[in-house]
């Protein structure tokens, strides 16, 4: 294609996209709520690499905030995000709220079990509110494949069972984590920190790195380990520390007989709430 295309609306997107399917190009999609970071290039990077068009969206979700301030405090810097992709990106996707909750949303998602811990139960609804707007913009862009990022594990998780449930024809692409140069993980929500808390949240990667190497490696002496390190910050308020099976998200007790096993974590830092994960197996 040439040059960057914007839209704006639902029906001039599905236009545009049904021509590009037409001529047999396959269709690579990144969904971002924007205040973009290096974490989003490299998905939007990859997208590059494998697909012939690359949609991104951007659009800060209403339906996935559980506190009006954290929806109303996120930052929005959209000319800033179109000059650092428009390089790999074909169309961006930039719609009102009007244009995509025309009607207030009425989906309801059953994810079971995935739901029901961690985020969910820290966040109540957010994972119908992912859900439905991913369900809508997969419905309106048909993507051969999309990209999400690691950093959100549970919710990479509920995308993949959404696409189960859904019989969606796309293929959901996961990527790695890209940290900050102190190993907090890339967030939008980093530029609200101040530099002394920025500082101070690197130390939460270096915990959950260091947990990796306790022995003996136990679920429990994990655990301890990660609630007495966070402890000595007092600016930190945990939110959860949990270690999980990779692929259904329950608390597991003991490293043994899973594919994978996940410790993820959420914590206040101020009004910030930031999240993180390692893989112990």
């Amino acid at each position: 294609m040439a040059g960057l295309l914007i839209i704006e609306t639902v029906e001039e997107l599905k236009d545009v996209l049904f021509r590009i399917r037409s001529n047999g190009k396959s269709i690579g999609f990144v969904p971002t709520m924007g205040a973009l970071h290096d974490g989003h290039l490299s998905l939007i990077k990859r997208a590059h690499d494998e697909t012939e068009v690359v949609v991104c969206s951007i659009f800060v979700n209403p339906t996935q905030f559980n506190q009006m301030s954290d929806l109303e405090s996120y930052p929005k810097t959209p000319e800033q995000d179109i000059a650092k992709i428009e390089e790999y990106v074909d169309i961006v996707f930039m719609p009102t709220q009007a244009e995509i909750y025309p009607e207030p949303p009425s989906e309801k998602f059953d994810f079971g079990q995935l739901e029901k811990v961690m985020e969910g139960t820290s966040r109540p609804g957010h994972f119908n509110g992912v859900a439905t707007i991913v369900k809508r913009l997969f419905d309106w862009i048909n993507p051969d494949k999309a990209y999400f990022g690691e950093k959100d594990f549970q919710q990479l998780a509920i995308i993949r069972q959404l696409v189960k449930d859904n019989n969606l024809d796309v293929q959901i692409v996961a990527c790695p984590i890209v940290r900050e140069s102190n190993g907090l993980a890339m967030s939008s929500r980093n530029r609200r920190l101040t530099p002394e808390q920025f500082v101070l949240a690197g130390n939460i990667a270096r915990i959950l790195e260091a947990s990796t190497r306790i022995t003996p490696c136990t679920v429990q002496n994990v655990k301890e380990f990660v609630n007495n390190e966070l402890g000595k910050y007092p600016d930190f308020r945990l939110d959860y520390f949990e270690i999980a099976d990779e692929n259904t998200l329950q608390p597991v007790a003991d490293f043994n007989g899973h594919d994978g096993v996940m410790g993820c974590v959420a914590i206040y830092l101020g009004d910030v709430r930031l999240i993180d994960n390692i893989r112990y197996k």
